[in-house]
């Protein structure tokens, strides 16, 4: 099975190492990792450019069977809206999708700053902050098996799933 390694993880010092690593860890548990940066980068830095990257990325996502994205906070709270955009991509097209992140608070106790009178947590500007116990906005949280930890807990956690589906299958 294919897996597309989504994540802000190409903007790494580091990220072509970090990608082979990636790549290695899912041959290991019986995978085939995908990774952005695996199409050749377009030259120049313009829309052109940016417009090749995407196209690259969507038929690597295209060509995946499934998806495990880095969906820890990155420049901010949230996950990597690149990535964000990958899973929705990728849950719109029934592939499934698995989500890591180290950190355990739920988005409200993240995010919250404090509360209203009426007790909704509110952020630093002064938005509403949702509060349903998730550890992503509902969206992302709701479209994807998330797991604890990083890329490896994903990678065994996927694993996993994939032996218990072939033995129910078997039954």
């Amino acid at each position: 099975m294919k897996i597309y390694l989504a994540g802000p993880d190409v903007f790494r010092p580091d990220a072509q190492a970090y990608g082979a690593w990636l790549k290695q860890l899912c041959a290991r548990h019986g995978f085939e990792g995908l990774f952005p940066l695996d199409a050749p980068a377009p030259a120049g830095s313009g829309p052109a450019a940016a417009q090749a990257i995407r196209d690259a990325n969507l038929a690597l996502l295209d060509g995946a069977d499934l998806v495990m994205a880095n969906l820890a906070p990155f420049r901010g709270h949230e996950p990597d809206s690149g990535t964000a955009f990958e899973v929705g991509y990728a849950a719109a097209q029934g592939k499934p999708v698995w989500g890591h992140l180290d950190d355990r608070r739920t988005v409200a106790q993240r995010v919250s700053r404090r509360n209203r009178p009426d007790g909704t947590p509110e952020d630093a500007d002064g938005y509403h902050v949702e509060n349903f116990g998730l550890a992503l906005n509902l969206m992302l949280a709701c479209s994807a098996t998330l797991v604890r930890g990083g890329p490896e807990a994903c990678l065994r956690a996927m694993a996993a799933a994939r032996l218990n589906a072939s033995d129910m299958e078997t039954e």
